[in-house]
């Protein structure tokens, strides 16, 4: 049997449950009393309901700036997992260096090694920007005032090095942009903590008084302190990405090579599929990019978006040989029945090789519900065929079935997300752009906005959030990307063929591009 993609309701209801965010939240007030009422702290008892108060706060904040999230408990789970497990380490941090037990952690050094940006990053990369300066807000809010009486110089620092930390983490792609974010946040901690006078004491005015030795690890500790959190989040977020079905530009990177096993058997057995592929991923990356989707996301699924043509490559134009043509031997009904089933059976290789869901999602959705026009065509003119001669034969015109329209239209869905859309339009226009004889600017501008117009006019974006402004972008794009790919070159004249001069007629501008003859063969 074809594969399918499994869909659990139980998991679905639990995602979506209201009971679920209330013990969600049940437990993180529970994480909170413990942090607040462990330990030797004056009136734990107001600094409690302080934090409830700002627990409210940040309930109201996620379901007003980000209802998706808020939808769904599985982002609510992560996102105060994420800040409980900061305030945690906070917590045992502080308990450590006041016990004394420790020879190098003293209670000076406590504002050193705390994990300021911790949860600020992780959020940062797995969710957005949105999602990192909400938890810099509300975790520098709750570890000022859970361990004691408001502290100001650690409100201040882990405000600002949350902020630096997703302010250099607004699209990362490689593991080393995340070293280099967390030694930024960390010369922010060295630079917070030189004037808050966590560092030192330092004689200005006697330098050489100065204990330069204390002065150095304290130093190496704030620094440190911002790339081992930086490397922290790095080695965690491959757990966190498969734990909550969350995929990150670098995963995405990382899932673009070439040389995956569904694409090496495309170079092989689809050779042309291939190319199409290769020529959809530069497209659709270069309209996501101008309008601020996800381009790598797109790029990948532009890759895989036609895998189901290996189960029957020779049925597709782009891998059919020239001798013949096996559509020539079938109806058309049949002829579509192939075309159309090339995506349930991407679906099928995609599961069996375990694809991300969302490079499924954009094989089911990249021709939404449209029309297989050239085989439907050709299934009206044969039924005017037939009707034609039914009536010399004097047949019944209910012994000649009608044609369907519903057979030869996808099953869909439709697009449902703005990359999904990019992809179903870079496919339809990067097909359409093979059939043009001769191309010039005018003749690609004219195929790509009447090939948006029809997708429009077909209802086939109707599922999608992307504006009338961005399709606008979007085609300017397509245009300028398939000229730059569509260019002529220049015929040159075989060896030993003498060229012959073009002599421009009077008043007209000579054409250096025109001054050898074409030759035969071209």
């Amino acid at each position: 049997m074809r594969r399918r993609r499994a869909r659990s309701e139980l998991k679905r209801n639990l995602e979506y449950s209201p009971y679920i965010k209330v013990v969600i939240f049940a437990v993180f007030v529970g994480g909170l009393a413990f942090l607040v009422f462990s330990g030797q702290q004056p009136e734990p008892t107001k600094n409690f309901v302080i934090a409830l108060l700002v627990l409210a706060t940040a309930i109201t904040q996620l379901w007003i700036n980000q209802p998706k999230s808020f939808s769904r408990s599985s982002r609510i789970l992560l996102i105060f997992s994420v800040i409980l497990v900061q305030l945690s380490v906070t917590k045992l941090l502080l308990v450590l260096c006041n016990s004394g037990s420790y020879r190098f952690l003293k209670p000076e050094m406590a504002g050193l090694i705390m994990p300021y940006a911790f949860a600020p990053l992780m959020l940062s990369v797995l969710l957005g920007r949105h999602h990192g300066l909400y938890a810099a807000f509300f975790v520098s809010l709750w570890s000022s005032i859970l361990f004691g009486p408001i502290d100001a110089p650690l409100l201040v620092t882990s405000l600002i090095s949350g902020f630096t930390a997703v302010s250099l983490t607004l699209q990362v792609r490689r593991r080393g942009q995340l070293v280099r974010a967390g030694f930024c946040v960390g010369l922010a901690i060295w630079l917070l903590s030189l004037t808050f006078g966590l560092i030192g004491p330092i004689n200005w005015f006697y330098p050489t008084a100065n204990d330069w030795g204390m002065i150095g690890f304290q130093s190496a500790l704030a620094i440190g302190n911002g790339i081992l959190t930086a490397t922290l989040v790095g080695g965690a977020l491959p757990i966190l990405e498969n734990l909550f079905q969350i995929t990150t530009d670098i995963s995405w990177l990382e899932a673009s090579d070439l040389n995956h096993p569904l694409l090496r058997r495309m170079t092989i057995e689809a050779p042309g599929t291939y190319h199409h592929s290769l020529v959809v991923a530069n497209l659709a990356e270069a309209a996501a990019e101008a309008i601020g989707a996800n381009a790598t996301l797109c790029r990948v699924c532009a890759y895989f978006h036609d895998v189901g043509k290996l189960v029957k490559p020779e049925y597709f134009t782009e891998n059919m040989s020239f001798e013949r043509n096996p559509h020539d031997d079938l109806a058309p009904t049949m002829s579509a029945l192939i075309i159309i089933a090339h995506v349930k059976e991407g679906v099928d290789l995609a599961l069996k090789y375990r694809l991300n869901q969302r490079i499924i999602d954009i094989i089911q959705e990249h021709h939404g519900t449209s029309l297989v026009r050239y085989f439907y065509q050709r299934a009206l003119q044969q039924h005017e065929d037939a009707r034609a001669g039914g009536k010399i034969m004097k047949l019944r015109e209910d012994d000649i079935p009608e044609v369907k329209e519903e057979s030869f239209r996808y099953g869909g869905p439709k697009p449902q997300t703005k990359e999904s859309a990019i992809v179903s339009l870079a496919d339809t226009i990067e097909s359409a752009s093979r059939s043009l004889e001769k191309p010039t600017p005018q003749k690609i501008e004219t195929l790509v906005n009447e090939l948006i117009e029809e997708r429009i006019s077909d209802r086939q974006l109707d599922d999608c959030d992307l504006t009338l402004g961005e399709l606008k972008i979007i085609a300017e794009r397509f245009r300028f990307t398939l000229l730059m790919m569509l260019h002529s070159r220049i015929a040159y004249p075989k060896p030993g063929h003498k060229t012959t001069t073009i002599i421009p007629h009077e008043g007209s501008r000579p054409d250096v591009m025109v001054a050898t003859r074409k030759p035969e063969t071209a």
